[in-house]
């Protein structure tokens, strides 16, 4: 039979778990909001200027990532601008009988507009499914042309991504300076805001997980 005494002391107890459980589940919630809130900023990263051998408009985003690196051109960053030449949906529209120039084609006209002369633009090889193919054409075009760096220039929420993949894919084959287009709208404090925002931050967490596992899954551009 419980005693006076007993049955003071478990109720002690099982007020000092709830109290250790209440503060458990307080600082997970409060650890998750500031990641929450934090993952925007942490996503966006972008090295030191240098000169380099060439400037590389990533895949997407047209005609942002076009217009920063004709902007970079201009300034004198690197003599070449290199662009890489997606397969979809080129492919896709191809098989319906759907003209389709490639993003590559585009994105030379938007540089041409912007005052970069035709010879200085590059459609690098072989065709690219995603960022990791990507980084290997970029690194690979750095080695034949003996050059000590790139400029890669992408979108603010998939820098993270793109600096992991070079550092996984392309070691020893030079540097990649990575830049963010200026005028990307994303708001990397405030990116819940918006669909695009939402879908940016998620995308990019997801795609860095993948990398961090070792690409086992076919990466998202």
């Amino acid at each position: 039979m419980a005693t006076p005494d007993n049955s003071a002391s478990l109720s002690r107890s099982r007020s000092r778990a709830w109290r250790i459980l209440s503060a458990v589940a307080g600082g997970g919630l409060v650890l998750g909001l500031v990641i929450f809130i934090g993952v925007g900023r942490w996503l966006v990263v972008e090295d030191p200027f240098v000169k380099a051998k060439a400037i590389v408009v990533l895949s997407g985003a047209m005609p942002l990532r076009a217009i920063e690196a004709a902007k970079l051109y201009r300034e004198g960053y690197a003599p070449e601008i290199w662009l890489t030449h997606s397969t979809e949906p080129g492919a896709t529209l191809q098989a319906m009988g759907v003209p389709f120039y490639g993003e590559d084609y585009y994105n030379k006209l938007v540089l041409i507009h912007e005052g970069v002369p035709p010879q200085a633009i590059h459609v690098l090889e072989p065709p690219i499914v995603n960022t990791a193919d990507e980084i290997k054409a970029a690194a690979a075009a750095l080695t034949r042309a003996n050059g000590e760096a790139v400029i890669i220039v992408t979108t603010k929420a998939h820098t993270r991504r793109v600096r992991l993949l070079w550092r996984m894919l392309a070691a020893g084959q030079g540097r990649a300076v990575v830049r963010a287009a200026s005028r990307d709208p994303f708001d990397p404090r405030h990116w819940w805001r918006t669909t695009s925002g939402a879908s940016d931050v998620v995308r990019e967490v997801l795609g860095l997980l993948n990398a961090w596992a070792g690409l086992p899954l076919h990466a998202a551009r």
